[in-house]
């Protein structure tokens, strides 16, 4: 997924803006026709989004049925949160529609680089019936991925670690553990508060002094700090960790590889990705249409089949077969397990907590 931590991080992340050199239209090499929603004609939309497996399952899912659909071709665009500010603020933004975290999202907005949608263009919010939690202004969630427990299964002579205290109980449960840093994800503060009896509906605002005494009870035990999503796997596959933080759509690729691993959803951090167009978009329409397209139930249900991508709408899950659905960290069975990163706390947090956690990780 992209752009995890290319979030800009408060003032540091602003000041790295403002220190950006004026960007050439820098991207995709694509002649755009500006607006238009008819049939063909050689329109083409530009998606803001990423490569990799998760690339391919969106090219598969949505881009080639939507151009199939629409004549209007797809041209995706892989790039930061920094530079593709700069060329919105100079009013030459290279990409129409932006794929990106909800989180960002309201970055984008303080920066005035997002355009406020017309929710009456994007026809499919009812048919899919989109929680509002997942409506704002500016963007639109479209999935989300789920932070958890992973854990080897040959590890514990056959227990099953059942929360975040059994991550923290390396008696127990023995072996080296793996969290992530700040370049990964959000710090994992509510894992702590959580292992320390806080209730998942209490733990906002968070209690940062306490969290940060957990995690320094679990400091000696944690082997490595990951940074990417694909690190936690290595690290199990290799017996160099027994439990760690992981992405939930990374566990389904282990166990394909042969890799004895499992993940417990209880007390899952769910973080929601979403879609919002850039303020001065050439193509508005085509990023409209795209937007809606990608939103269908049925659609959403495409992408699921093609990448463990949790879909934001609930009709969706309808769609898929038991195994499937059973699959994403998002089926009703699971969800409750889980809670919502509250954006507004880290938002206004993140920085403070970030230096802080740097400090701490090094002892």
């Amino acid at each position: 997924m992209i752009g995890r931590r290319t979030l800009l991080r408060g003032a540091g992340g602003l000041a790295a803006l403002a220190a950006l050199p004026s960007l050439a239209a820098c991207g995709t090499g694509t002649s755009r026709t500006p607006s238009g929603s008819a049939k063909g004609g050689g329109k083409t939309v530009v998606v803001r989004d990423s490569g990799g497996s998760y690339g391919a399952a969106l090219q598969k899912a949505i881009y080639t049925p939507f151009t199939q659909e629409t004549g209007i071709s797809v041209k995706v665009l892989n790039l930061d949160d920094a530079p593709l500010l700069a060329q919105i603020k100079q009013g030459r933004p290279q990409c129409d529609l932006i794929n990106n975290a909800m989180m960002s999202h309201l970055k984008y907005v303080k920066q005035d680089a997002l355009e406020t949608l017309d929710p009456d263009r994007v026809k499919s919010l009812k048919s899919a019936k989109i929680p509002d939690n997942q409506i704002t202004e500016h963007a639109i969630g479209n999935s989300f991925y789920g932070q958890c427990i992973a854990y080897r299964t040959d590890a514990f002579d056959g227990k099953k670690p059942e929360s975040w205290a059994d991550f923290w109980d390396t008696k127990a449960f023995q072996g080296g553990r793996a969290m992530v840093s700040p370049d990964g994800d959000l710090p994992e503060l509510e894992f702590a508060l959580l292992a320390d009896g806080v209730p998942m509906d209490k733990l906002y605002p968070l209690d940062v002094d306490r969290a940060f005494k957990v995690l320094t009870r679990l400091r000696a035990d944690i082997k490595k700090f990951w940074d990417s999503g694909p690190l936690p796997g290595v690290l199990l596959s290799r017996q160099e960790v027994s439990m760690s933080t992981v992405w939930d759509g990374r566990i389904a690729d282990l166990q394909k590889q042969g890799v004895p691993v499992a993940r417990q959803l209880n007390g899952m951090r769910r973080q929601f990705q979403g879609y919002a167009i850039a303020k001065g978009a050439a193509n508005v329409d085509g990023a409209y249409q795209l937007m809606d397209f990608s939103l269908r139930p049925e659609i959403q249900a495409n992408l699921a089949k093609a990448f463990p991508s949790n879909p934001s709408s609930p009709v969706a899950y309808a769609k898929l077969t038991e195994d499937q659905r059973n699959a994403l960290a998002g089926a009703p069975k699971y969800y409750d397990k889980g809670f919502d990163t509250d954006m507004d706390w880290w938002l206004k947090n993140e920085a403070a907590v970030t230096k802080r956690w740097l400090e701490w990780a090094r002892g």
